[in-house]
């Protein structure tokens, strides 16, 4: 198994999610969100996303599967039903088997707010991209406080984008 990364976006109370849905639409985020978990530098290869079965559903089904990334999608329920290509698997355990193949470059897992309680404390998740929203949106569903564990090695400017005000920052694990 392979070394992870954790990508998310959230409030001033680490809040991700409201009612199932992203409680802001930020166009940069997005595109920052698409560059990162997208691009390769082998490019005989791909980059894999591996999400929740709520954060699959909660994707528009226009961007299902996210394209130009191997899908994965973690559901302890039975068969799911996903198009041909989207992988799932039952555990976190069981995700990073699958994805441990040579035509797979870096591994990211984006959500949702059960998924980030498991893998945040794993020792494979190396590094957190993060989207710091500033204020708080009344969310219902949170990322876990960050750990000691990992430090901040680079912060971006502050960015106002459709009325929000957030920052991009990356966390390395000690």
């Amino acid at each position: 198994m392979r070394p992870f990364s954790v990508i998310v976006a959230f409030d001033s109370q680490y809040g991700i999610g409201k009612n199932g849905q992203l409680p802001w639409v930020l166009p940069m985020d997005l595109k920052n969100f698409k560059e990162i978990t997208s691009t390769v530098t082998d490019p005989s290869k791909k980059n894999a996303v591996i999400m929740g079965r709520k954060t699959w559903e909660s994707l528009p089904p226009k961007f299902r599967p996210l394209p130009g990334r191997v899908n994965l999608v973690l559901s302890k329920e039975g068969k799911l039903k996903v198009p041909s290509g989207v992988i799932c698997a039952d555990s976190l355990e069981n995700a990073l088997n699958q994805l441990s193949t040579p035509n797979i470059e870096n591994i990211f897992v984006i959500g949702g707010a059960q998924i980030y309680a498991e893998v945040i404390n794993h020792h494979l998740c190396q590094r957190l991209y993060v989207t710091h929203v500033q204020g708080n949106y009344d969310c219902d569903a949170f990322f876990p406080p960050i750990s000691k564990d990992f430090f901040l090695i680079s912060a971006s400017e502050q960015f106002e984008d459709a009325g929000f005000s957030f920052q991009f920052c990356m966390y390395l694990r000690n």
